[in-house]
C-alpha cells in the first residue's frame, strides 16, 4: 500500500465498466483473469481476442465484418487491424439522436450554449450536404483555423461522414505555423474563425486566413465562422451559417477499417512538422477502450478537457460522443477572469471527469485557488492530467485542495498514437507520483541502452507489439521511410516512443521526460522532471525549463527559472532552490547556473519546449520558430554571459 494516496471503494469497483468486461471474459472461460494485472496480460499476449472484445463491448458496429481481427501477424509497423472490416467514424459519434445534451459551449466571457444529439446530426447533416455540393470525396482533405467551438466538431463529422480527411490548428498559431502543416497536405475546405478571444483580448484571423487563401491554391472553398460581414476581399468563401442544405438524412460512406481519418502534426520544434495520418477504426477504437474501460466514461457523464484544436486531446476529447456522454468544450483562457474560473464551469456544468494539464494544476496551486472551499464539486469523480508529467507534490495539492474522493489519473501518450500509453483503471489504487497502469492492449515496457527490459529503473519507454492506433503512416512518405526512421529504428521492430520512463514495483509507471531533452552530467542520464519536481517546492518560482549546456568536455545542468511577481533572484533564493534540489535528489541534479527569465518558449500545444533553448544555448539556429507560440521569449536566453564561465 506504499504511496497509496486513494483507494476505488468496492461498490465503485463492481460498477465500473472495466469491471463488468473482466466478469465477462471470466464467464467466457478464462477463471484466472481476476483483476487489472491479469486482464492486462491477457490483452498482450492474446491481442485479437481482446481487441475484439473491446469492439463488442464498446459497441463498434461494422458495415462489412473483418476478415480476423489482427491480419498481418504481431509485427510492427506491418500490422493490420480487421482486414476486409468497413465501418464510418462520424456514424458512431452520431449514434444517439436525441434530447441528451451532446455539446455545451463555454469560454471566458460565461457565455453559454447547448446541442442536443438531434441537434448535433442535423447541423452535420447540413454541413456534409455542403461538402458533398463541392465534390468532396474520401481522402480528399478538409481543414480547420478553428477555436474549440461546436462548429469545429460539426465540420469535423461532416468530413468523416463522407470519408474526407480532417486536420485542425488551433487560432493561436502564427500564418507561417499553420502553412507548414496545411500546406503539406492541401486540403480543399477550409473552416476558419474571423477572430477568437483570449486573456480578454479579441483577435482577428483575417489578415491570416488571406495569407493561407493565398498560399494553399489546393482550396475551393472557405467557410467562415464568426463574423458574417468579416470576409472583405477575401475570395471564394461562405459564412458557416449559410453553408450546406438543411437535411435529415446523412449517407455515411462505410470505409476500410484503416482508412485515414485525422492528420496530425508532431510539433515542429525540430523541422518542419511530421504529417501524422491516423485510421478512422485505430482512432474509434482505442478511444472507445480508453473512455468506457479506463476512464469508465457513461451516457450521464459531462467531460470537459482543457484543449485546443492543435492538441490530440481534443481529437480524444470528442469521440466520446461515440459513448452518448456530454462534451464541454471550454474555449479561452483557463484563468480569465478568475484565477478560479475553471473551477466555477465544474460547479455550473456538473462536470464528472474534467481533464486538463500539470502546468495549469501548479498554476492554480501556485495562485492559492481552493476549489474544494469555494465550489460544489460533489459531481467531479476522475482528474485526468497530461501534457507534462505530474509531479508527487500535486498529488498532495489535488487531494488536499480539490477533492479527497477523486480518481486523480496522470496519463502518457501523444500525437504519434492519438491515444495513450499509460492511464488510469478504476480497478487500481492512485500512488503519489505514478501513473497507474499501462493501457489495455498496449504492450508498454522500459528498456535499457542495451535494449534489455528493466523495472524501477530509468530507461526508453517502447512498446513492443501492434495496437489498433499506431498511425496509417505519414503523409507524403510513399515507401514508410520516414514512419519508420521515426519509432523503429532505435529497436528493431519494437515502437520507441522517446519518453525517459521507469516501471514501479507497483507496475504503474513514472515519466522522467522526454528522451531528447535528458541530462548526462557526467554520463548519468537525468529526467528533467525529476528536477523540475524539485524546484516546485519553492514559493518564489512560477515555472521553470532546464537544459544540460555542453561545457569544458562535460554537461552542465542549467535552470531557468520565472519568478512569482515581487521575487527576486537572490543568493538566499538560489541557495534554497540548490538545496532542496540537493536533499531530495542527488548532488548530479543540483543545477551549475540558476537564471531568471520573464517567461519559457512554448509549443503550440502548451509545453516548454527544452529543445529550442538548448539550440539557442549552444548558439545553434532553432530549426522552427514557428512551432513556438512566443519565439520572441528565446532573445532572454542567448548569449548570456553568465553561461561562459
Amino acid at each position: 500500500m506504499s504511496n497509496v494516496v486513494w483507494q476505488p471503494d468496492p461498490a465503485r469497483i463492481a460498477a465500473s465498466n472495466m469491471q463488468r468486461l473482466l466478469q465477462q471474459v471470466q464467464a467466457d472461460g478464462r477463471p484466472e483473469i481476476i483483476d487489472y494485472p491479469s486482464l492486462w496480460h491477457w490483452s498482450v499476449t492474446e491481442p485479437e481476442s481482446f481487441w475484439q472484445r473491446v469492439a463488442g463491448f464498446c459497441g463498434v458496429e461494422f458495415a462489412t465484418p473483418a476478415e480476423r481481427a489482427l491480419a498481418s501477424g504481431s509485427a510492427m509497423p506491418e500490422a493490420r487491424w480487421f482486414h476486409g472490416a468497413t465501418l464510418n467514424f462520424a456514424e458512431h459519434l452520431l449514434r444517439f439522436r436525441d434530447d441528451h445534451p451532446a455539446l455545451i459551449f463555454r469560454d471566458e466571457t460565461g457565455a453559454r450554449s447547448l446541442l442536443t444529439y438531434a441537434e448535433l446530426h442535423d447541423e452535420v447533416a447540413r454541413v456534409a450536404a455542403g461538402l458533398r455540393e463541392l465534390g468532396i470525396q474520401p481522402g480528399d482533405r478538409v481543414a480547420a483555423f478553428l477555436p474549440n467551438r461546436p462548429e469545429t466538431v460539426i465540420a469535423m463529422l461532416a468530413a468523416a461522414s463522407l470519408g474526407a480527411i480532417f486536420s485542425s490548428c488551433s487560432p493561436d498559431f502564427g500564418a507561417q505555423g499553420v502553412l507548414d502543416r496545411f500546406g503539406q497536405i492541401e486540403p480543399k475546405v477550409l473552416f476558419a474563425a474571423t477572430g477568437y478571444r483570449y486573456n480578454g483580448r479579441q483577435l482577428s484571423c483575417m489578415e491570416r486566413i488571406g495569407s493561407l487563401q493565398g498560399a494553399l491554391p489546393s482550396l475551393q472553398r472557405t467557410v467562415l465562422v464568426g463574423d458574417a460581414d468579416a470576409a472583405g476581399s477575401l475570395t471564394a468563401t461562405v459564412p458557416y451559417s449559410d453553408f450546406g442544405t438543411p437535411s435529415e438524412r446523412i449517407d455515411f460512406a462505410h470505409l476500410p477499417f484503416d482508412h485515414p481519418l485525422y492528420i496530425l502534426f508532431s510539433s515542429g520544434t525540430t523541422g518542419v512538422p511530421k504529417c501524422i495520418v491516423h485510421g478512422a477504426g485505430g482512432t474509434l477504437l482505442q478511444h472507445l477502450k480508453e473512455l468506457v474501460l479506463h476512464t469508465d466514461l457513461r451516457r450521464e457523464d459531462r467531460i470537459l478537457y482543457v484543449t485546443t484544436c492543435g492538441w490530440m486531446m481534443w481529437n480524444w476529447l470528442v469521440s466520446g460522443l461515440a459513448v452518448g456522454a456530454t462534451v464541454v468544450l471550454y474555449d479561452g483562457a483557463p484563468m480569465y477572469p478568475r484565477r478560479d474560473a475553471l473551477f466555477r464551469v465544474l460547479e455550473e456544468e456538473a462536470v464528472t471527469v474534467f481533464g486538463t494539464s500539470a502546468r495549469y494544476l501548479a498554476a492554480v496551486e501556485k495562485a492559492g485557488v481552493e476549489p474544494g472551499r469555494d465550489f460544489d464539486l460533489a459531481q467531479l469523480r476522475t482528474l485526468l492530467s497530461t501534457g507534462s508529467p505530474l509531479l508527487p507534490e500535486q498529488f498532495d495539492w489535488v487531494y488536499g485542495h480539490v477533492k479527497a474522493d477523486l480518481q486523480l489519473a496522470s496519463i502518457s501518450g501523444g500525437t504519434d498514437i492519438v491515444s495513450c500509453f499509460a492511464l488510469g483503471s478504476p480497478l487500481l489504487p492512485v500512488r503519489r507520483g505514478e501513473l497507474q497502469c499501462r493501457g489495455l492492449g498496449m504492450a508498454v515496457d522500459v528498456f535499457d541502452e542495451q535494449g534489455q527490459p528493466v523495472r524501477q529503473t530509468k530507461g526508453e519507454l517502447i512498446c513492443t507489439r501492434p495496437f489498433p492506433s499506431m498511425p496509417v503512416g505519414f503523409w507524403n512518405d510513399p515507401d514508410g521511410s520516414k514512419y519508420r526512421a521515426a519509432y523503429f529504428e532505435r529497436f528493431a521492430g519494437i515502437w520507441c516512443h522517446g519518453d525517459f520512463a521507469e516501471l514501479t514495483e507497483h507496475d504503474g509507471l513514472i515519466i522522467h521526460g522526454r528522451s531528447d531533452a535528458t541530462l548526462n552530467p557526467g554520463g548519468v542520464r537525468i529526467g528533467t522532471a525529476e528536477i523540475y519536481r524539485q524546484v516546485e517546492k519553492v514559493d518564489e518560482v512560477v515555472d521553470c525549463l532546464v537544459i544540460g549546456q555542453d561545457f569544458r568536455g562535460d554537461v552542465r545542468v542549467v535552470l531557468f527559472v520565472v519568478l512569482r511577481q515581487g521575487s527576486e533572484l537572490d543568493e538566499e533564493v538560489i541557495s534554497r532552490i540548490r538545496g532542496v534540489i540537493r536533499a531530495n535528489a542527488t548532488p548530479r541534479h543540483v543545477p551549475a547556473k540558476i537564471l531568471a527569465v520573464t517567461d519559457l518558449p512554448r509549443t503550440v500545444s502548451n509545453k516548454i519546449s527544452e529543445i529550442a533553448v538548448r539550440d539557442v544555448v549552444h548558439g545553434r539556429p532553432v530549426a522552427n520558430t514557428e512551432a513556438l507560440l512566443n519565439p520572441e521569449v528565446l532573445e532572454q536566453f542567448r548569449d548570456r554571459p553568465e553561461l561562459r564561465s
